[in-house]
Order: structure tokens, then sequence, then C-alpha cells
């Protein structure tokens, strides 16, 4: 049953509808201010009244029923009071009937895509891949959770000139042996070197330029080469992507759209939407207080913005998406723009479906910026890995009684789980400033603290004599109340986080659950209750299954 809306039905207020009534219902700050409260502050304009004679009126004229149980007035503010044995009825009623709680829902025959992580072919998997890997892995669980059909698109960085600098760097100083041990790391090194020496040999740009066009031409060596380089990036990427639990559907990069451009350009010519402007070939987006989309350089290459159309148009025919999402960093802003209003001068009516789902960027403390160029890079899977040694240290000194391999099995667990989680838990638009310690404490909001506080539950369920079963009247007091209308919100926070591609909204979420719960253990004895352990049972599953929709695994032990 949706509360606020049962209330706002009740309201009788001329002049305001029942929407603008409804957005102005926020959930009470305090227990003693009630479940819901109306502030009547931004009525009082309009009514000619203060806010407290429209408060007053409201309540004279509010009639209680089995779901509402009173209706109190606060310098301004409505305050009301739910029947608390008839929401716990209705919560445990609609709990019971799914048969697994918090479980998928239906399929809604609609359809997303969300193109993410997107790493470059022959180039370090690093933590700048961090967040859009998170959190385009993220709302693939959420949405996928929610009954909508996801496909996942690895946008792979496989076509530039960057590719002709490589294979002139392993033509000059390679060794394929040390390449197919050294993998991406060693493939970094010739990059790195190509760098060093074009600043004194100005020709090697020549000659990668060359090289990336033997590529275009499917010239056979330049090809073995550019296929070798990506079979060594995707098996070291893929060790990763299984690590975060983080899977793709498609891994169509942009080499894939070579040969799909031509109708974009087909179209654009066909609108009469291409422009030269010294010598390239560009759509004028001035009326849109933008800069020029560039679609052909004078050579007539393509760029960014051609392959990106290309991409949308291939994916609309194949996926026919509602939504089609791109997780790409805030310095992208201005390109999804531009692309985005030229699928619409283009006249395709779904254009507003494509997203961009801007996010900040990531470092480490202390960290110099990152450049592939000049060989600083920091590795993700260094990155997950420490948090993993750190963790099992932690482990072995709190309990040194877990036998190896669990601890082992635990510390993967915890120590890649709270780098996810400090990916997710702010807003995606920040910057991250990364921090082991931050992340891996066992008493700040983190992902330890949360699948602790699992592994409470789980432990005091370990020790139950029988099959919980949750009594109305025994939950009523004031802790365990909270709790239910904090569990009651699961579907309405997982849909919040989808409509604003926001894992952030569900991980603090998660982390209310957990301190609402903690505290509840501190005040209350569990173990032998009945009612009280079946509640236990209800908050440990629903943290099991909002850190799995947050790509994190919840232990049972630690």
């Amino acid at each position: 049953m949706n509360y606020k809306q049962h209330i706002v039905k009740k309201i009788k207020m001329e002049g305001f509808s029942f929407d603008e009534i409804l957005s102005n219902i926020v959930s009470a700050s305090e227990a003693t201010h009630g479940d819901y409260s109306l502030p009547c502050f931004s009525f009082a304009k309009a009514l000619k009244k203060s806010p407290i004679v429209i408060a007053n009126e409201i309540k004279e004229s509010f009639t209680l029923d089995k779901y509402i149980q009173r209706v109190e007035v606060i310098a301004g503010y409505v305050n009301f009071f739910l029947e608390r044995k008839s929401f716990i009825e209705s919560f445990l009623t609609e709990y019971n009937k799914n048969g697994a709680p918090f479980a998928s829902l239906k399929a809604n025959n609609k359809t997303i895509c969300i193109d993410y992580s997107s790493i470059n072919i022959a180039k370090p998997f690093h933590i700048g891949h961090l967040l859009t890997t998170a959190i385009g892995g993220s709302l693939y669980r959420i949405f996928s959770h929610l009954g909508y059909t996801v496909v996942g698109i690895n946008h792979l960085g496989d076509y530039g000139t960057q590719f002709g600098k490589l294979i002139s760097a392993y033509k000059r100083w390679g060794d394929k042996k040390q390449v197919e041990e050294g993998g991406i790391t060693a493939l970094t090194t010739l990059y790195v070197r190509f760098h060093d020496e074009a600043k004194n040999d100005k020709s090697l740009e020549d000659e990668a330029r060359k090289y990336f066009l033997d590529i275009e031409n499917g010239n056979k060596e330049a090809m073995e080469l550019f296929n070798w380089f990506k079979e060594l990036t995707m098996l070291e990427v893929e060790k990763v992507y299984k690590r975060l639990g983080v899977v793709f559907d498609s891994y169509d990069g942009e080499a894939f759209y070579n040969d799909k451009m031509q109708p974009v350009i087909d179209v654009l010519n066909e609108k009469n939407l291409l422009t030269v402007s010294e010598g390239a070939k560009v759509v004028d987006l001035e009326q849109f207080d933008m800069p020029p989309c560039l679609i052909l350089k004078s050579d007539g290459a393509s760029l960014y913005a051609t392959r990106d159309l290309a991409a949308a148009m291939y994916r609309k025919n194949k996926y026919n998406f509602d939504k089609n999402l791109y997780v790409v960093a805030y310095q992208q802003n201005l390109h999804f723009k531009q692309v985005f209003q030229t699928l619409e001068l283009m006249g395709y009516d779904w254009a507003p479906d494509c997203v961009h789902v801007p996010f900040g960027m990531v470092s480490l403390e202390g960290g110099l910026s990152m450049s592939t160029r000049e060989g600083r890079v920091v590795y993700l899977s260094d990155v997950l890995q420490t948090a993993v040694d750190k963790t099992l240290t932690i482990i072995k000194e709190k309990n040194p009684t877990l036998g190896q391999e669990e601890k082992a099995l635990i510390a993967e667990k915890v120590g890649v789980g709270a780098v996810v989680f400090m990916a997710l838990s702010s807003s995606k638009i920040k910057d991250l400033v990364f921090s082991y310690d931050r992340a891996l404490n066992f008493d700040g909001e983190t992902a330890p603290y949360i699948q602790y506080t699992h592994t409470r539950c789980r432990s005091i369920l370990a020790k139950s004599s029988g099959v919980a079963t949750a009594e109305t009247d025994k939950l009523t007091d004031d802790d365990s109340f909270a709790i239910i209308k904090m569990l009651s919100k699961f579907d309405d926070i997982v849909t919040t986080s989808a409509i604003k591609y926001e894992p952030s909204i569900l991980a603090k979420y998660l982390i209310d659950i957990c301190q609402l719960f903690n505290k509840y253990y501190s005040n209350h004895k569990i173990l032998g209750d009945s009612s009280r352990e079946a509640l236990t049972s209800i908050v440990a599953l629903a943290l099991k299954k909002g850190l799995s929709l947050l790509l994190i695994d919840a232990p049972d032990r630690m």
C-alpha cells in the first residue's frame, strides 16, 4: 500500500492538485513527529493563511481510519502517525506472499542498453575505470531486478593511431615471448617508449599513421598484430570483470562500426545537415549554443561522434531500446550533447531516449594524475589485490579460528566489496579520492560494515532453535517498527536508484538499515524471541539482496 497517496486522498485543501500535495509529503525525521509529515509553508501565499492555520484545518478535516492512528500539528507541520499493527500486517503479508522476498520483479517488456566500462585495447585497466565499471555494472543488476531486459555493452576502444604506434614500437623493440608473458604491462612499456622516442624522432609519428592505415585497409601482418594485442588485453581484463561480478552482452567496439558509418553520412546529406568548415564536414549546432559536431576530418577520416552516431543507430535497430545509457565521465558532457542533438536533427524520435550518465574522476590518495603515455598507471587489479591482502590481515587478527581457505574466500569478498562500495557510496558526479583505510573501515559507512551486520544477523539465526515466525503484536515497539518501515522502502529505493541512475541511493539505504539494526541488537534480546528472529531474517535478506545489486557478495561469516 502507498501510504503517502492514502494520506493525500484524505486531505481537503482547495486550490492544489493531488500531485502538488503529494510532492510535499515527506517521511518524518523523528519518530516523535510521526511517520509522515506535510509542511504547509508552500501553501501559505496562495491560501493567504499562515502555515499553522492551514495545518490545523487539515488536521480538523482529516478522518482517521485503520491505517492512520492520529494526526498532530507542530509549528506549521501536519504529522501523521500510522496504525502500527495494520502497517506491520500489510508488510508481512506482502513479504510472505512473494515467496522469495526481495526477488526480481516480473519482466516488463522494456529494454535498456547500458554502455559502460569501455576499456581501451592494449592499455591498462586502471583505477580510472573503476567508476564507470562499478556504476554501469550496478545499474545492469538494478534494471534487471526491476524486470527490464538489459544489454550490457563494452564499447571497446579498439580504433585509432595508438595502434599504429604500438605496432611501430613492437616491430622496433618488442619481443614476442616478453609480450606474451607480460601482457598489458609489456604493451604499456612499449607504448611509453614510443612516446619517449618520438620526442626526438618525428618520423615515428608518420610511421605510426602508416601502420594504422594498414589496419584500416586490412593488411594481414598489421591485423594479426592488432588482433593479438586485443586477445592479450581481453585475457587480463576478463579476470578483473570476473572478480567484480561484471558481465557484458556485447563487446562491439569502435572498430565494429568502421563499415557502418556510411548510413550516418547518407542521412546527414539527405537532411542537408553537413557543412564544410576548414575542410572538415560538420553539423552546425550554433542555434543550440554548441560548437559544431565534427563528422569527417579534412582527409575523410571519421571521428568519435561519427562512430557514436553509427552505434546509436545500430543499437536501436538491433535491440529497439527504451533507453540507451552511456556511463561515461563528465568530461564528455559536450560530446554527448552534440551527438544526441545531431540524432534529433536527423529526425529520430528516439533521440531523447539516449542518456549520458556522467561521473567524476577517481584517484588514489596522494597519487599523481594518471597518464599511460608517461607510464603513470595504477592498475585496478593491483588496487583490488591490495584491498584483499589488507582484509586478510585484518581477518587473521580478528578471527584466527577460521580455516585458511575460508579466510581467503572472505577476504576476497570483503576486499573487493570495499573497493566497489567506495565507488558507489557517494553521488556519481563527485570526484573520488580512493583510500584503503576508509574503504576497509568496519565501523564506517562502508561495505565491510554492511557485510559485518549481515554476518551478525546470520550468526543469530544460526543459533536459533527453530523456524522464526513474526507476530505483529510483538513488533510494534519503536525500534522494531523503525526497521520494518525502513525495510518496506526496499522496492521504492531500488526504483529511485534506477530512475536517477544513482546506485549511491541504494548504498546509503543499506547503511540506514544497518544502523537501525545494530541499535536494535544493542537494545533488545533477539535470540529466543521468534518475532525478533523473524525480523532479523528479513534484515539479512534485504542486506544480501541490496549488496548483490551493488556487485557485492555478503559472506555468512567474517
